[in-house]
């Protein structure tokens, strides 16, 4: 874990017997390192979030984000939040699938029918109950944040998902992301997301995934030309607090903290939205060739990564989305 990540970032001054409170001065810093570029609509999200919460607490309370990895990977910053180094991250569901069993449920390729029944399940039980589903492991999810749909992009065109034999396929440090590329017949290889650019520039991988807004403020459009829309996967980016921070807030704090992450998954989902539009015509422009292919043959192949896990807790999941109306 980088050194910056083990001081310790996130103070109470308020709670530290016998301090008087600085005139001016918040009475807590929360400290939210993420992996994103702050022209990403996400951090746009979470500065957002930022202002709303000191608005709300009347300047008490402060978060400082830090992005573009500044304070580890994303799992290091999980691990720095478990052990409470650090107050809050933001982190694509992937890698906590390694911390909280239940985050697999969306690495299952084609399980949402469209974005509205993905934000159905996501803004009832279900989604409430993943999102608390990692407390015991010190991690607390705040809200999803959209991340649209992922899909591959590479040197060559990918049509079919044949067209993935051979190829090496960046994928998140995920066990889901892994099984989905290998049941398309790519090999698949986890890589930080940081590392990926020069990654794919010297040839380490040919192919990676993700969402349109990922893949410009990347800059990978610069060195894979060809973006085929198979939109795999629906995996939200998911905000996080440590517990153990959590639990040292006021109820007040709490509340606030809370209201203001609410408002931001609003604001953030308009946002969205246009960022989807203007960077996939941003790529184009820039060279990309867009496909669209059929996504049947690819729904057709991962249908026994579904399959895998019919009898698990997992199993259960899909069901209970399926049944979503």
């Amino acid at each position: 874990m980088k050194k910056i990540a083990l001081v310790s970032i996130f103070i109470f001054t308020s709670a530290i017997g016998g301090c008087r409170e600085k005139e001016n001065q918040p009475q807590v810093i929360l400290k939210l390192g993420h992996a994103l570029d702050i022209a990403h609509p996400v951090h746009k999200a979470m500065v957002f979030m930022t202002e709303k919460v000191a608005e709300k607490s009347r300047g008490r309370m402060k978060v400082e984000i830090y992005p573009s990895e500044q304070l580890g990977t994303e799992k290091e910053s999980i691990e720095a939040l478990q052990l409470g180094y650090m107050a809050m991250t933001k982190t694509s569901s992937a890698p906590l699938e390694g911390f909280i069993s239940k985050m697999k449920i969306f690495g299952i390729p084609y399980l949402f029918r469209d974005s509205e029944h993905f934000w159905k399940v996501l803004k009832g039980p279900i989604g409430k109950e993943i999102l608390l589903a990692g407390e015991k492991q010190g991690l607390r999810g705040l809200c999803f944040y959209d991340a649209g749909a992922r899909s591959f992009y590479s040197k060559k065109e990918i049509n079919i998902p044949s067209n993935l034999k051979g190829f090496k396929v960046r994928v998140q440090n995920s066990i889901m992301s892994i099984k989905m590329v290998e049941a398309m017949g790519g090999s698949a290889t986890p890589i930080p997301f940081g590392e990926l650019y020069t990654s794919l520039d010297q040839g380490v991988v040919d192919a990676a995934e993700n969402n349109p807004p990922s893949f410009f403020t990347s800059r990978h459009y610069e060195v894979c030309k060809y973006y085929s829309l198979d939109e795999h996967c629906m995996l939200p980016d998911i905000l996080v607090i440590s517990t153990r921070v959590w639990n040292r807030l006021t109820p007040e704090f709490q509340r606030i903290l809370q209201e203001a992450v609410d408002e931001s998954v609003e604001y953030q989902r308009q946002i969205w939205a246009e960022a989807e539009l203007s960077d996939l015509k941003s790529v184009e422009e820039a060279g990309v060739k867009i496909i669209h292919p059929d996504k049947q043959p690819f729904r057709d192949c991962v249908k026994k990564v579904w399959d895998e896990f019919a009898d698990t807790e997992i199993g259960a999941l899909i069901k209970e989305i399926q049944e979503v109306q």
